[in-house]
This record gives structure tokens, C-alpha cells and sequence, in this order.
């Protein structure tokens, strides 16, 4: 998690650190296997807003996260949902 921390912006580091205790995209099964990524939308100048299918065995899950464009001119999450725990765990605190 501590890797995470210059790539991401505010409360996304946050929602991560929120997810990782369920390690919701690991199963004693096969390795998670990102199967598509795609930019959903580009709601400002230097965001973009994007989702990922990943496939850990059957199982298909989404998530959706946010990239903005800092000063640097470097790319950094600011926000991540996986299945809908994104929102959840912001309610469980």
C-alpha cells in the first residue's frame, strides 16, 4: 500500500487503503487477470475517467477509478470503486 501512496491524490489512497484488508481481487484460485480497460469519460481537462474488467478465475469483477494530470504533468489516481466498495467503505467508517 505504502507504493500506492505518490500515485494517488487525497481520499483515494484512502479508499485503497479501505480495500486492501478484504483483498477483494485474491482468491486461493488463479492470479487476477485484467481482461479490458477503457476510458469511460473526460469530465475536465487532465482527468479522465476510466474502468477495468478483471478476471480472477470465473469470477469477473469492475472497477472504475479516476486519473488527473498533476502540474508535474504526471498521472495520479483520485478516486477507485471496485464493485461498488469504493462507496461502501467511505459509508463503514
Amino acid at each position: 500500500m505504502h507504493w500506492m501512496l505518490g500515485h494517488t491524490l487525497g481520499e483515494a489512497y484512502e479508499q485503497l487503503v479501505r480495500l486492501a484488508p478484504g483483498t477483494p481481487l485474491r482468491s486461493p484460485g488463479p492470479r487476477p487477470v485484467l481482461r479490458r480497460c477503457s476510458v469511460q469519460a473526460h469530465p475536465a481537462q487532465g482527468a479522465v475517467e476510466a474502468f477495468a474488467t478483471i478476471a480472477t478465475g470465473a469470477r469477473v469483477r469492475a472497477m472504475a477509478f479516476r486519473l488527473e494530470r498533476g502540474d508535474d504533468q504526471r498521472w495520479r489516481c483520485a478516486a477507485v470503486e471496485l464493485d461498488g466498495l469504493g462507496t461502501a467503505a467511505a459509508h463503514r467508517t
